[in-house]
Formats: C-alpha cells, structure tokens, sequence
C-alpha cells in the first residue's frame, strides 16, 4: 500500500488502529496470525550430502574416480596398482574439501541481519505504554522513538521533534535524515526523500518521534533486502567457467584417444588387461592432477599479498576475478570520498569567497567563530587519530577552527553559551546566545533561505549570487545571522529571538575526493576498466564529484533512482554504457545495474558498505564491502573486504589479481603443455604398434614429481611491467585466449617428439655395447626425457622475456624446486630398489647424455621463438 502519500487518517482506518491507545492485544494478536512475525525469512540451505554430490559429479572428478576403480580391479586381480589408487582418491578428497570449505563460507548475509533486527521497542497496546520484543510488532502498532533507538519495522510518523535518523544501512549516506510528519512525499521517492516515514534497521540520532507500523518482516524495505540476498544466486567466476569448460575438453580428448587406444591395441594383439592398464594411464594423463591445487595455492599466495595491500579476501576465487574485472561500480561516501565534511569556501560579507587554505582576515575569523559557538559537535584526539563527537556539517565546522589554530574550548570559555534554540527541522535554523563583552550574542546559522535577515536589496543580490556559486559546486551552505542585546533577552522564543538579523555570511561544504581517488580512476581506465559511481546521494553532488575525479567524462550522463524506475531493464542493458553516475538509487537499482552490466559480458566489481549494498554485492562477480564503516551484513555478502574503505586499494586489488590470473594461466600453459603430449606419445605409440612408451604409475609420478614440485611456486612470479596496461580478459573468452592454446598445442608437439625419438632410441637402437636397446631401456628413457623436459618447460613459461634476461634466479623458489624434481626423477633411475618399483631400468653414459640433449630441446626452441617474437615486438605475455 501506499503508505507515504496516505493522510493518517486513512492509515489509522486501513489498520484498524487508534493513534492514542494502539492496538488492543486480542488485535495484535490476531494480525500476527495474519502476517507473522516481524523477523526475515531465511533462504533453504544445501546440504552436506548435496555438496558433495556436486563435486563428485564434475567431470574431472569422474574421470579420476574412473581411473581409481579400473586401477583397484587391477589391483585386487593383478596385484598391481594399489598406490595409485591412493594418490588418485587423495587428490579428489582434497580437492572436495578446499571446495566445500569454500562454499560454507558463504552465506552469512541473513544471519546478520536477522541480528539487526532483534530487540526491545515501545509500544502502546491496550492504551500502556509497555516495551516488547520487536519480533512482535504488527502492522498498525504504535510505537514511540527516541535518540539512540534501532527502529524496528517501517511505520508512518505520527508527530516528531527535532527528530534525525541515520538511514545509511538503506541509503548508504551518513549525513542523518531530517525527518517530518507534515511532508508531502510523492509514491515515486527514493528512500532517502521519505521523510515522513521511519524505516526498520534505522538509528534515531537526534530528537524523539512517534510513528504508527505499516509493515513488518519481509515486507520492510530491509525485508526486501533479505529477500534479494535469498534470491541472488552468486554466478561461477570466469576462471571457473574456463576451468570446467577445460575439463570437458579433456574428458573428450581422453575419451575419444581412450576408445581408439583400446580398438588399436586389440588390433595388435594386445591383452584386455594390459588395455585396460593403458585406459588408466590415459585418464591420468589427460587430468593435470595437481593442476586444482597449484590454482588454489597460486590464489592463496595472492591473497596473503593482498592482505599487506588492504583486502581481505574471503573467498579465494575473488582474486582471480577481480583480476579479470572490467566495470568498478562504486559507492561515493568514504570509498571515493574521505567521508568527512569539509569546508572548501567561506564568504563574509565585506569580502569576497575565499578558500579555506588561505589566510582568513579578520571578518572571516569572526564568521567561523561564530559558527563554532553556534555548534554542538566535538572533535577530540586520540592517539594521534581524530574522533569526531557531532553532526557531520557541524563537525566541519569544528575541523576548521582547529586548523586555523583555535579551539572551541577556548571560545566557550571567552564567551559562554546561556541558552540555546535547537536546530527544528520545520525552521532549519539553530540559535544560541552567548554572554560576551557589553552584553549578549545571538547567533543564529541555518538554511540561506530561512535565515531571518533584513537584508538590503544590494546584500541580497550579492548573497545570492555566491550562494548559486557554491550551490554549482555541489557545496553545501550554512548561513550565519547575529543580533547584539546589552542585556539577556526575557522572550526567548523563536519568533522574538530569529528576527531582523544582522547578516555576517555563509560557509560551503562538501565530502572531498580522496587525494587519491583521481589517480586510482585514471589507472583503472588505463587497465580498461570503467568506473561507474552509485551512490544514494544527490545528482549534483555526485556528479560534481565524479567530475572531478574522472568517473563522468565527455559524453556520459547521470540517472537518478526515479528515472532508472522509468527504464526497462532490456532498454537498461542496451543503453547501460551511457550513464557513469547513478543517484538516489534503491537496492533493487543497483542489482538492475549491476546484471546490465554483466549481460553487455563485463566483470563487475561492486563496492557498498551499507545492508542495501549487500544484494549487489552477491550478485557482482566481486562483491567489495569496506572494513571500517561496512556493516556486518554487506561483509558477509562479500567476497572481499577493503580495509582503509580505498577507492585506490580497489585498483591495487585488480593488479594483485591480474598477477594471479597471469600465473594460474602459466600454470595451466605449464602443465597442459605435458598433459596433452603425454596423450599423444600414447596414441601415436600405440598406433604405430611400440607399445606403451611409459605406464600410469609414471605418468602420475611425472605429474606430481615433475610439474607438480616446481608448478607450485609459479604463484610467486612477479607481475609483468605492463600487467595494468593491457585490457582485462573478457567474460566469455575462452581459458586457451590471447594465444595461449598455440603455445600449450606447439609445445605438445615438441615434447611428443622429443620422448618419442627417445623411446625409438632405447626401444629399437643399440646405441651402447654394456645396456642394449629394449622395451624397458625405452620405457626409461621416455619417462625420464618426459619428466625432464616438463621440468625444463616451467623456464619457458615465466615470461614472454628470454630467461636469460630475467634470470634463472630471479625466482629462487621455483629454480630449485625445478632442480629438486630433476634430481628426483635421477635418483628414481640409478637406486635399484626405486626403480624396479616403477619399472625402470639402468641407463648408460651415452643414454642420459642423449636423454639431457632431448630434454633441454624445448628450452631451446622457446628461447628462439621469443627471440623471433620480441624482434618483430608483437611479444605478449602468456
């Protein structure tokens, strides 16, 4: 129902409520069976089992699972295997386990709201005053409110005085709302111009209020919220979508090679165990096994490096996809802004506007310190850190007498206030009186237009025109008046005390951009990401803002709430790209904006502190809710949370996740390089009618000795110089973009070649008199050149730079871990014992020289590749 614009009569009737005595208990009752109780509703929650189930249903998983039970039935018939299947089903258990850990957690968004919501209220019933849980509030209820109350459901105001409410948790602003039961509000209103209404979550920060319920639970504007949040499905990142679009390529590729294996190798005789033992080294070689652990490493890495740069990550795949994010949408207050107050120009009236950086003459002393005098906030030091006690614009006030080397202590001291006018919403006005030399002082500050000065007609005009001046700038202005009594007035009234003024000027104000917001913005554009600004603030000042900083550039426009409202969401999506500001907007608005964006292929990073955020911050791809004035509900919709509440730390996110992404596309080029060749040595072996050049157990060993080993600290390569000058990656291309599936395809081929070559050697050629050419000697030199030439692979992929300029030690982690694995897959050959377990035999001098020369060949055709490239400086990092 339409509850803003309705006379209280109406709603009184509509509710069947009386404004004096409030619902009798029998009523209250009864309503409650009605519509319920006045707590949100929680989304159904998937089950252990049904995790589990999930995982266990990916493709990888299946072909591994697969694996591990053809490796069993041959374990159990052959007595072959049994280590195999241990190391199979341990890499899927843990895989499960750092997936489902992730997932639980996740949704916690309810919980803390469902916590904002419980408490004690007053209200009438039965003609009592009485205090009740607030779970038990019903429609037409009348409850009672004063300073420091949480409201507790949506209601009406009845009669207020003076009476302030902070509605950031909705509006995501700070500045306290002045609220009025005789306003005339239009249906049509964002929720920060209701201002004859009260709102559930909401704190009363100044005066006292009565209001009648009009909606409880789900129905509250905070109801609907929880509502969004249990709706918003949170979406795949893109590098799970590239990594499960990866896996069903494999399992096609292991499949189709697989079926033909098994037919060419019963066409040449071969037993059904021994295919079904080449089934299991297909299905090992065609999962990179280790691959889902090096991500999560490389992606915790990033993580710890995010912590030292002011985000908390709390889900890890967040690192990656903030990497890959195209469009910031960003609040304005605290996260662009510094969010604290400022005074930016002050105008006495014998002078002319001056910045406040600039010395004050003696008139313009004056007009601050009577705006200090006329003022109730404080600003108290602590440790070095500044605490601010106060109204926000007062606040200002007090911040700039304080940089001007003065104090209010002193000037309460030098001129005592004796009485005090507070600030009333239907005057706009404050007025103090202070005994001074000779007498007393009025000071009266407020709104320009309700300053109760006699002006003349030349004031006027001149006054006008610096207030149109600062009003251009999105400033906000406080006029000061004055009158002079000899002795203290006996009518103290505000029809006796604000009248005829004398007129000593006004101050403008406004939230600056941090210092570094324009820098971020203007990095974040070089990298290809648009920034856009949503705030619940007003249109000019946030245009004015993002004008400064260069969010609203030549040719975007601004949208308000209300004419987002008139927008379809296909004429939203279609037209998306025009609008860099958004003002006055509602939580609904902001999940339209957000899926408009994501619908046109962007990755959206969404930034918000306030519980309105929280169901934008589920739907982006990457939710960002700031660490100091984030509440609980917007951080645990989250997927990451930004400590020092930093436009700036946003953009040195994106960098740390673009090193990351960068790296797991190493990763995925280092490993996949392997993977794919061991398929082929098998297929092209087999066809050819070799036989097997090497055996699952050795493909396993290879891909956790090998890759696994030195792939591990591929997390920890430095960012590329350019890593924030290049586009981000987009939405729907592929994990084998930008080059990538041409480098991974030419060195499968290379690395096929190179062990083939080596296994025709130690198969068919007598190359040495002491060990002779066999099918062991083959087996051998195929494992080792495979193993070797994958560890000398990781070289290739660190940099589109030779390594030779970057240097072998450049990252010593990853140089010795790679010298580590060689050694290792060495002493697999020469002990006995190791090698008769995993089918190797002793090789001579000239083998392992042989072996050496064919395992650095793709070094060597890399280094001259990136030569060629780099020469023509078309090089592009992988």
């Amino acid at each position: 129902m339409n509850w803003v614009e309705k006379k209280l009569d109406a709603i009184y009737k509509a509710l069947q409520t009386d404004a004096e005595t409030g619902l009798t208990t029998d009523a209250a009752t009864k309503k409650r069976d009605e519509v319920g109780t006045n707590r949100f509703e929680e989304g159904k929650k998937e089950s252990l089992l049904s995790k589990i189930g999930h995982h266990l249903l990916e493709i990888t998983t299946i072909i591994l699972l697969v694996a591990a039970a053809i490796s069993l039935y041959l374990a159990v018939t052959t007595g072959y295997g049994y280590p195999k299947v241990i190391v199979i089903l341990a890499i899927v258990v843990l895989n499960m386990v750092l997936g489902i850990y992730q997932e639980n957690n996740a949704e916690k968004a309810l919980e803390a709201l469902q916590s904002m919501n419980a408490h004690m209220t007053v209200v009438f019933r039965d003609g009592v005053k009485q205090e009740i849980d607030a779970t038990e509030l019903v429609p037409g209820d009348i409850i009672e409110l004063n300073v420091g109350d949480m409201i507790p459901a949506d209601a009406r105001l009845i009669e207020s005085r003076s009476l302030q409410v902070e509605e950031s948790a909705l509006t995501g602003e700070s500045v306290p709302v002045e609220k009025d039961t005789d306003a005339v509000v239009s249906e049509k209103a964002p929720i920060g111009d209701r201002f004859n209404m009260l709102f559930s979550g909401c704190l009363v920060t100044a005066g006292r209020g009565r209001a009648v319920v009009v909606e409880t639970g789900m129905q509250t504007e905070m109801g609907k919220i929880a509502g969004l949040i249990n709706e918003t499905k949170k979406t795949e990142t893109p590098l799970q979508k590239r990594l499960k679009e990866l896996a069903k390529r494999l399992s096609i590729v292991a499949l189709v090679a697989g079926v033909l294996v098994f037919g060419i190798g019963l066409w040449h005789g071969e037993t059904m165990i021994e295919m079904l033992m080449i089934a299991v080294s297909l299905a090992v070689a065609a999962v990179p096994e280790t691959l889902p652990v090096i991500v999560t490493i490389t992606l915790a890495y990033g993580v710890q490096n995010m912590v030292k740069k002011n985000t908390i990550i709390r889900r890890i795949p967040a690192v990656e996809t903030i990497g890959n994010t195209s469009v910031i949408c960003s609040d304005k207050t605290g996260t662009l802004t510094q969010n604290k107050m400022r005074i930016q120009q002050i105008w006495s009236v014998d002078g002319t506007p001056t910045k406040v950086e600039e010395t004050f003459n003696e008139t313009e002393n004056q007009l601050l310190e009577m705006l200090s005098l006329s003022n109730n906030a404080t600003i108290e030091v602590r440790d070095g850190e500044e605490r601010i006690i106060g109204d926000p614009t007062e606040s200002s006030i007090i911040r700039l007498l304080n940089e001007k080397g003065l104090t209010k202590k002193d000037l309460e001291a030098k001129s005592p206030r004796v009485f005090e006018l507070p600030f009333d919403s239907e005057r706009k006005l404050m007025t103090t009186i202070h005994e001074v030399e000779n007498g007393f002082l009025a000071i009266t500050k407020g709104a320009f237009d309700r300053i109760p000065v006699a002006f003349t007609e030349e004031l006027l005009q001149q006054a006008r025109e610096v207030h149109d001046r600062f009003a251009e700038k999105a400033l906000r202005v406080i006029a000061v008046a004055y009158k002079r009594y000899t002795e203290m007035p006996t009518d103290l009234s505000a029809e006796a005390l604000e009248h005829d003024l004398a007129f000593a000027g006004m101050v403008g104000m406004i939230d600056p951009p941090r210092p570094e917001s324009k820098r971020a913005v203007l990095a974040a554009r070089q990298a290809g990401i648009k920034t856009v600004m949503i705030t619940g603030d007003h249109i000019v000042t946030a245009s004015a803002i993002a004008r400064e900083i260069g969010i609203l550039e030549e040719g975007d426009k601004s949208i308000t709430g209300a004419e987002l409202a008139e927008l379809s969401q296909t004429d939203l999506e279609r037209t998306v790209r025009h609008y860099a500001v958004y003002a006055r907007v509602s939580p609904e608005d902001k999940i339209r904006i957000v899926q408009a964006w994501q619908k046109n292929g962007e990755v959206v990073t969404m930034t918000g502190d306030g519980v309105n955020d929280a169901p934008a911050l589920k739907a982006a791809d990457v939710g960002a809710a700031m660490g100091i004035t984030g509440t609980d509900v917007s951080k645990n919709a989250a997927d990451m949370v930004i400590t020092d509440d930093n436009f700036a730390t946003i953009v040195d996110a994106v960098s740390e996740g673009r090193t990351a992404y960068e790296n797991i596309r190493k990763t995925i080029y280092f490993l996949l390089s392997t993977n794919f060749s061991q398929i082929f040595i098998m297929f092209i072996a087999i066809l050819l009618g070799w036989g097997a050049p090497v055996v699952a157990v050795q493909l396993l060993l290879i891909n956790v000795v090998a890759d696994g080993i030195p792939g591990f600290c591929l997390s920890r390569e430095k960012a590329d110089a350019n890593v924030m000058e290049r586009p981000p990656m987009k939405k729907n291309s592929g994990i084998f973009a930008n080059g990538l599936g041409a480098k991974v395809a030419t060195q499968a081929v290379v690395f096929t070649v190179v062990t083939l070559v080596g296994f025709y050697i130690g198969k068919f050629v007598d190359i040495n008199a002491t060990v002779g050419a066999s099918a062991e000697v083959g087996m051998t030199m195929a494992f080792v050149i495979l193993a070797w030439s994958s560890v000398s692979h990781i070289f290739n992929v660190r940099s589109d730079e030779s390594i030779f300029k970057i240097g072998f030690l450049s990252n010593k982690p990853l140089f010795f871990s790679a010298m580590l694995s060689m050694v290792i897959i060495l002493l697999m050959v020469i002990i006995p014992p190791v090698a008769s377990t995993f089918y190797l035999v002793p090789l001579s001098l000239t083998h392992w020289l042989l072996a050496f020369l064919l395992s650095v060949f793709p070094l060597v055709f890399v280094e001259i590749q990136k030569a060629v490239k780099n020469k023509k400086g078309d090089g592009k990092n992988a």
